[in-house]
């Protein structure tokens, strides 16, 4: 007799994320490591997903289970554009949209990151624990020319890290939506709900800020956004250093 097995909640989905993401960090080699990370990313997106069908499915009953808010994240410097382009780019990443505050000079006062609470949530989880990383790399980090700026190379090299964690994580998210859709009929009703969660995030966030002015694009000197771009493809992305006092912290 097979005994059914019960549907993983969404503490039950975080706790084995980070359990891959352990093993991962206790491989012994480079490739073994990777296989951890990519099910832990292919997982983190699939938690996504679902909680936005349930969501969806549940909205009639109770609207406030996953509704629509913002948080607002102080940038420190050094670095704080930087850091805040790896918030943003991991909030757009996980449908959520997000706003710079005070940006002035290469520095960026705060983000807020504006969406419905599930995305919130994994993009909490997941910007803490990358800016964690990168910083930990970037204190040891030397441009391989003598003459270049220091801080330059690291600011290139955190623009590389930023953009492709943004890549890897838009792919997840396109990887998990279909595997969601077993067929054509599954297929459309996951993509309306996506696209409407994306319609009600858009006009909400336009509501909150009518006035926003479009953000230049960074003009950065330093060679460092290849090898920057290297350390994102192997960026453990599930945030398996965090205690929940230091997830806390970042709301």
């Amino acid at each position: 007799m097979t005994v059914p097995t019960a549907p993983l909640t969404r503490t039950d989905r975080l706790d084995r994320v980070r359990k891959l993401l352990a093993k991962a960090e206790r491989a012994g080699t480079p490739e073994e490591a990777e296989t951890y990370n990519a099910k832990a990313v292919e997982l983190m997106a699939r938690h996504g997903i679902d909680e936005a069908l349930l969501a969806a499915s549940l909205a009639a009953d109770d609207p406030r289970r996953d509704g629509i808010g913002m948080v607002r994240v102080e940038m420190d410097d050094p670095y704080s554009a930087g850091k805040a382009r790896l918030l943003g780019w991991t909030a757009s990443a996980l449908r959520c949209r997000w706003v710079m505050h005070g940006a002035s000079g290469g520095r960026v006062e705060a983000v807020t990151v504006f969406g419905f609470a599930a995305d919130r949530e994994r993009v909490e989880l997941l910007y803490t624990s990358l800016l964690l990383q990168a910083t930990g790399r970037m204190v040891r980090l030397r441009p391989p020319r003598p003459d270049e700026s220091v801080a330059a190379y690291r600011r290139s090299w955190l623009q590389g890290f930023a953009a492709q964690v943004h890549q890897r994580l838009l792919e997840a998210e396109e990887r998990a939506a279909a595997s969601a859709s077993a067929d054509r009929v599954a297929a459309a009703g996951t993509a309306l709900v996506l696209v409407d969660r994306g319609a009600q995030v858009d006009r909400a966030y336009a509501e909150a800020f009518p006035d926003l002015a479009r953000a230049r694009r960074p003009s950065l000197s330093g060679s460092g956004f290849a090898e920057g771009a290297a350390a994102g493809r192997q960026a453990d992305l599930g945030g398996t250093r965090l205690d929940p006092a230091t997830r806390r912290e970042l709301a």
